[in-house]
């Protein structure tokens, strides 16, 4: 008897996904060598001057996170979005504001929150964006990300006290978020957060490319395109439609 479509379907899922990973993992040393900004676990702001105005521009976009928290119940949690989140997070104290995902736009947010949108389309080589809001004492256990070719920045909005209790381990380094500073660090490297405080923590969440040297950087860009028409991103893009026209849907039965 054939197999159900569905069940069929998740197979060949989890098979492009494990045989990618493989691929991207045996690729990290290649990446690591050819990249400009060196390969440590936590990476130099002054290698990104766009970050500037990014931060000076932070209580716009802090308005803007605002407004969108009125409806945090609503928001959807990041495994509704990403179903691979659910082996790192399975509750609903993770919400997520996708305004870009691995290039894919979400015009609503981006309507409804347009400084926020702009300031982030500038960022160069950007492929995600989107609002991390973590509920009071959320921690989000040890992982590491899916390929090095990218670069990972949050940005500072809602920073609850003490600070030393909202804090990331990257590696063997740890840093604490402030309200309109940003830190840059590579994902590859084993690294969980904790919010260990009454408060909400919310940052801008970000993936750019990896600044590399040619060829390096080429191949990139070309590894990246591949990997957003796969079923491991489209059925997160597919994800978030739903989510869009469930809202949609609510707003005119309003």
């Amino acid at each position: 008897m054939p197999p159900h479509p569905t069940s069929f379907a998740e197979r060949r899922r989890e098979f492009v996904k494990e045989l990618g990973g493989k691929a991207l993992w045996r690729l990290e040393r290649f990446i690591a060598s050819n990249s400009t900004i060196g390969d440590d676990p936590f990476i130099d702001p002054a290698h990104f001057p766009w970050v500037r105005q990014l931060e000076e521009n932070w209580r716009t976009i802090r308005k803007e996170l605002d407004d969108v928290l009125e409806y945090r119940e609503d928001l959807p949690s990041f495994h509704e979005i990403s179903t691979d989140q659910a082996v790192i997070t399975s509750d609903d104290r993770w919400k997520t504001f996708f305004f870009y995902g691995m290039g894919y736009p979400s015009e609503r947010n981006c309507a409804r929150c347009p400084e926020t949108a702009r300031l982030v389309a500038s960022i160069p080589g950007m492929k995600t964006a989107f609002f991390s809001i973590l509920s009071p004492h959320k921690h989000i256990p040890a992982h590491r990300g899916l390929f090095k070719g990218f670069v990972r920045y949050h940005l500072g909005l809602k920073v609850p006290e003490p600070r030393e209790a909202c804090r990331i381990r990257v590696g063997n380094e740890v840093a604490h978020w402030e309200e309109g500073k940003g830190l840059f660090f590579d994902d590859t490297y084993d690294h969980e957060v904790w919010n260990d405080t009454d408060g909400i923590r919310v940052v801008l969440f970000v993936d750019f490319l990896r600044p590399l040297r040619f060829p390096a950087s080429v191949i990139n860009r070309g590894l990246v395109n591949i990997v957003r028409h796969t079923d491991y991103v489209l059925d997160s893009k597919r994800n978030h439609e739903a989510w869009e026209t469930k809202q949609m849907m609510n707003d005119v039965s309003k």
